[in-house]
């Protein structure tokens, strides 16, 4: 029971203040007067005041409560190494039981998991939830059992009492990592781009000078090289196709280092072109050379060099060569010299005239065997005996013409191989293109007719020639699309594909593995000419394996989705084809630095005097620290007690009671009444 007293006033303070004021200097004149009754006059006036200010005694019943300590446990991935985990369960319950034999005390303990999305240890995280959910004025202490590895310091709350931080680990600990501190995400293919990465020691290491560095790219054996510790290494990378390559950097565990999880980086970087190099060479000038002109030139990633037959051989009109603006054009240096250079090779109506030798052609014959891309736009001269067939490039068609030409209106039609193939599967507008006019008849030997024209014969003949590709239009009349004829066709996007399915680009192989990332989910694509595939079996980063059924979600392309149960670098397999695949980040957030300290806690423990103390160096005692004072010392650390209470009952008892105010007024202005009368 607990009292105090209390004014509850009838009047409003500056009134009170303005009645005093005058009742003082009511009793100041009576004083410079000479009157003999001023005495008992103040005084009167002195009761009257107090009263209106409503003068009471206030009496609570109060009940003490108790004081709040927080006990937060660390149990991230980073406490799992050596034997943390045993240091902070032990030092845990034996806080726990220092905290239960206090009086007046509660126990409230918080366990840190390891952060959501790579996040880390979200310690303050926890301490802000839990302090949410405790009156403030109860918290008398915060004690933390960690390594101190604590990655959202920024959202440290304001402490209403001193926090210390018990440290697990050991002076003796190091550990050796690998850091990749510069990956692009993209790089040209065939360039050299230059990967920044530094091979470190913490803590208390041997002092080793050297270690040991394993690349593999695309799960490939890995190569090894001797590197130093502590600086940092410029390594070029070439990468070796387009599409993502998956190179992984990694470092040999060392006898005594805490862990090998942060030895190991997996790096994604995409492989695109720089330009695409294309040689245009066109027959004759007609409607669709400028179609395919200005379709190569809209790109501003490709390199055109078109060679073009203005004035054929044949032709004879008496005008000396000297006097043409003709420029000779360099065949020989092209089409023997400097072959190799081109990516791709379009012969649009071309046929054979005696500008471009056999020997010419033999050698872009050659050029396809090596891994060069040739693409045959047929006119009707290829059904002549001029035509391509009948040159040393028709060792590399997939099909040989008929020598007839149809003309008729005819629609072009993917074929169901054609709906399985990347090149012609879900064209745009499918079924509403225009109709074209010519088709060239063929008689295939080989290769895969993805489209079809004029009764079923076949229009788009796409082919492998040993390390390189072939494709056939057999048509002239794609320009029609260009133009809009009868509603146009998508001709950009149908080029686009062939083009970059002849440079081999993974994202259009028929035949492919691969999967998309997503955090630590990966969806898993599987593309296939063929009907039916089997499970793909997935390696994890542990060397286990399990199997993943895929469903068909389009013609040829069957996905599904897999979970990661941990980081790392995961291998697909399925029939001949795998793939590489690394989920999570370069290397887990918990395990980025690994040596245990208390430098990361130290500016939210220092404005309340908190302290840091190690656990192999045994545990403090617990004692009173009152507020204001240094809350840790050697071998102890504080806890505030708050003296918290709770209400139970309030009385509340008038000082001035009404009667008792009229009395004592009415007496002390009588009593100076009858004191001056005297006088």
């Amino acid at each position: 029971m607990t009292g105090t007293i209390v004014f509850d006033p009838l009047l409003p303070w500056p009134i009170l203040a303005g009645l005093a004021a005058i009742a003082t200097a009511g009793i100041g004149l009576a004083l410079w007067r000479g009157l003999a009754g001023w005495a008992l006059r103040a005084a009167a006036a002195l009761v009257l005041v107090a009263a209106l200010t409503g003068p009471a005694y206030l009496s609570e019943d109060r009940a003490p409560l108790s004081d709040i300590v927080l006990l937060i446990e660390d149990d991230s991935a980073s406490q799992r190494l050596s034997d943390r985990a045993d240091q902070t369960g032990a030092a845990a319950e034996a806080i726990a039981a220092q905290l239960a034999q206090r009086e007046n005390t509660e126990v409230r303990r918080i366990r840190v998991p390891d952060g959501q999305r790579n996040a880390g240890t979200e310690l303050m995280t926890a301490l802000s939830a839990a302090l949410a959910e405790e009156p403030q004025a109860r918290v008398a202490g915060i004690i933390a059992l960690s390594d101190g590895r604590v990655h959202d310091i920024d959202r440290a709350p304001d402490l209403p009492a001193p926090m210390h931080l018990l440290l697990s680990g050991h002076d003796t600990d190091w550990d050796r990592r690998l850091v990749v501190e510069n990956a692009p995400a993209f790089a040209i293919i065939g360039e050299p781009v230059t990967l920044s990465l530094r091979v470190e020691d913490s803590g208390a290491a041997p002092g080793d000078i050297s270690a040991d560095l394993d690349i593999s790219v695309d799960g490939r054996p890995p190569e090894r090289f001797t590197v130093p510790i502590g600086q940092q290494i410029d390594l070029p990378v070439t990468l070796p196709h387009g599409g993502r390559n998956v190179i992984r950097f990694s470092v040999p565990e060392a006898e005594g280092e805490l862990t090998d999880r942060n030895n190991a980086a997996v790096i994604q970087i995409n492989g695109v072109r720089d330009r695409l190099r294309v040689l245009l060479v066109s027959g004759e000038p007609h409607q669709g050379s400028r179609t395919w002109r200005n379709l190569l030139k809209s790109d501003s990633s490709v390199d055109l060099v078109h060679f073009t037959i203005l004035r054929p051989p044949e032709k004879q009109d008496g005008v000396p060569v000297g006097e043409l603006s003709l420029i000779a054009f360099p065949t020989r240096e092209l089409f023997m010299e400097k072959i190799e250079d081109f990516d791709l090779i379009i012969f649009d109506r071309y046929k054979r005239r005696g500008i471009l030798p056999p020997i010419y052609l033999d050698n872009v014959a050659d050029y396809v065997r090596n891994g060069g891309a040739v693409l045959i736009s047929a006119g009707p001269d290829f059904a002549g005996a001029d035509s391509l067939a009948r040159s040393p490039l028709g060792a590399i068609l997939p099909a040989q013409p008929s020598a007839r030409v149809i003309e008729e209106r005819y629609k072009p039609t993917v074929t169901d191989l054609g709906e399985r193939h990347p090149v012609t599967s879900e064209l745009p507008h499918a079924g509403e293109w225009g109709d074209w006019l010519r088709l060239v008849d063929l008689e295939p030997d080989k290769g895969q007719t993805v489209m079809t024209g004029a009764d079923g014969r076949p229009l788009l003949i796409l082919d492998r020639v040993g390390d390189g590709r072939v494709a056939l239009l057999a048509s002239d009349h794609a320009w029609l699309w260009t133009r809009g004829y009868d509603g146009g066709g998508p001709q950009l996007e149908l080029l686009r594909r062939l083009a970059h399915w002849m440079m081999k680009e993974p994202e259009l192989e028929e035949e492919a593995l691969w999967a998309e990332a997503t955090g630590q989910t990966m969806r898993i694509v599987r593309r296939t000419l063929g009907q039916e595939i089997g499970p793909v079996t997935v390696t994890r980063p542990d060397g286990t394996e399990e199997s993943v059924v895929l469903k068909e979600v389009s013609p040829g392309q069957f996905e599904a989705e897999y979970e990661g149960p941990e980081i790392g670098l995961y291998r697909l397999e399925e029939g001949d084809r795998t793939a590489v695949i690394g989920l999570g980040p370069a290397a887990p957030k918990e395990f980025e630095e690994t040596i245990a300290t208390g430098s990361v806690l130290e500016p939210v423990l220092e404005p309340l005097r908190g302290g840091v103390f190690r656990l192999e160096d045994g545990l403090p005692r617990i004692r009173d620290a009152r507020e204001g004072r240094p809350a840790a010392g050697r071998g102890w650390l504080g806890i505030t007690p708050r003296e918290a209470f709770e209400t139970r009952d309030v009385r509340q008892m008038s000082l001035l009671p009404p009667w008792l105010v009229l009395v004592l007024a009415a007496m002390l202005i009588i009593g100076g009444w009858l004191r001056e009368g005297r006088q």
